[in-house]
């Protein structure tokens, strides 16, 4: 189970100090979600379910040449970013995607709990712009789909 919530970012901090991995993720399907997923020299499937906050999630590693097996049958725009992983109180990490290619500009932020209700008592940090948790067109799935969501 997957318990998350995801904001935009206003203004993030200085990155050099914090960790990071460049991504470089895919669809197979959106709806089920099926996705792989290139994390440095890591790959995987993810299968996840319907929801926003609270999601099943199953993820299971695979080869690089599965990964590039599979990634000639996707049909959407590969996702392109770098997640830099920050940490917050309550033993808390921020997982700040900053996004490349056709999502350039994009910055979102996600924040993984153990509870829906530490998700739900949750404040965010100053940086953390609007909360999109609810919002289906920043999904990753719908990103590689649709594009940047304009806002209105």
């Amino acid at each position: 189970m997957e318990i998350e919530r995801k904001f935009l970012v206003n203004n993030y901090p200085l990155l050099e100090t914090y960790p990071c991995k460049n991504i470089k993720q895919a669809y197979l399907s959106t709806d089920p979600v099926i996705r792989i997923r290139e994390m440095g020299e890591l790959y995987f499937l993810t299968v996840k379910s319907q929801g926003h906050m609270v999601r099943e999630e199953f993820e299971m590693p695979i080869t690089k040449e599965q990964f590039e097996s599979l990634y000639t049958k996707v049909d959407t725009s590969p996702i392109e970013k770098t997640r830099y992983f920050i940490p917050l109180d309550n033993h808390l990490t921020a997982e700040l995607d900053i996004y490349k290619g056709h999502l350039e500009g994009l910055c979102t932020v996600e924040v993984e709990f153990t509870s829906v209700a530490s998700a739900d008592s949750f404040k965010a940090p100053q940086w953390f712009g609007k909360d999109i948790t609810l919002d289906n067109r920043y999904k990753n799935n719908n990103l590689a789909t649709y594009g940047i969501p304009i806002e209105e």
